[in-house]
């Protein structure tokens, strides 16, 4: 009998234990296609008669890194403070017209990909998009 009260002593704890299991965080291909944004986590901001739809896939601990996918309509945005973040952008739907600071101009369209440093400085122009976004803040 004592040895089975041992062994009980040593389960419980990892039994416990397994309900803060972390776990990957996935977006299917079916979510990446747009049912991503039935999410009951999903977040609607409205700014310049435009919905934006932002839905976390993670945040670390520290919040310093941040995943999701994104969704906005037609927008202009002159950035002329340092952009604050460095992030990586997928564009799985639409465009975005990224003039720098310099007058050069960069196009992402649907498939493409962009880092935009957290030093960059310009004007982000677009028709509407959607994007999956990997954001660094320091």
């Amino acid at each position: 009998m004592k040895y089975i009260l041992i062994i009980v002593a040593l389960i419980l704890p990892s039994v416990s234990m397994a309900e803060d299991v972390i776990k990957p965080s996935v977006m299917s291909k079916d979510e990446i296609a747009g049912k991503i944004f039935e999410r009951p986590s999903m977040i609607t901001t409205h700014e310049n008669n435009d919905t934006q739809l932002d839905v976390r896939s993670l945040l670390s601990s520290d919040e310093k890194f941040d995943v999701g996918m994104y969704k906005a309509g037609k927008s202009r945005f002159e950035i002329t403070e340092p952009y604050g973040v460095d992030e990586f952008m997928y564009f799985t739907k639409g465009s975005v017209k990224l003039t720098s600071s310099d007058g050069s101009v960069v196009v992402i369209n649907a498939g493409d990909a962009v880092t935009i440093p957290k030093e960059w400085t310009g004007i982000w122009e677009t028709d509407g998009y959607e994007k999956i976004y990997v954001i660094y803040t320091r």
